[in-house]
């Protein structure tokens, strides 16, 4: 059974970064494709980005194009997701989410088998 452990978020003020990690265990590293998602008050799940299991394809929610990036540490069993830039609008719980397929689209949320507890972002002056 594959567990999702997410950590690193917090406040942050506009304009700056964080990092996140999602620890997986349970899997041989690279079995599972992982993604990360987030929720805001009062929004929909969005899907943030997605790298596949052998790490040659990621893909990003419009959105965060250009200032997140989506990488996995196989040392570590992680996947982290640096955040860049960011912006008030960016304050949500960010969760990973992993699959032993390959979910089609990459960032429906409905595809995914696994998730983590999230970790909360806020970005605020």
């Amino acid at each position: 059974q594959v567990q999702l452990v997410e950590s690193g978020g917090g406040l942050v003020q506009p304009g700056g970064s964080l990092r996140l990690s999602c620890a997986v265990s349970g899997s041989r590293s690279g079995d599972d494709t992982i993604a990360w998602f987030r929720l805001a008050p009062r929004e929909e799940r969005e899907g943030v980005a997605y790298i596949s299991k052998n790490d040659r394809t990621t893909t990003y929610a419009a959105s965060v194009k250009g200032r997140f990036t989506i990488s996995k540490d196989n040392a570590k069993s992680t996947v982290d997701l640096q955040m860049n830039n960011l912006q008030t609008e960016d304050t949500a719980v960010y969760c990973c989410a992993g699959d032993s397929g390959i979910p089609l689209p990459h960032l429906s949320a409905q595809q995914y088998q696994t998730w983590g507890q999230g970790t909360q972002v806020t970005v605020s002056s």
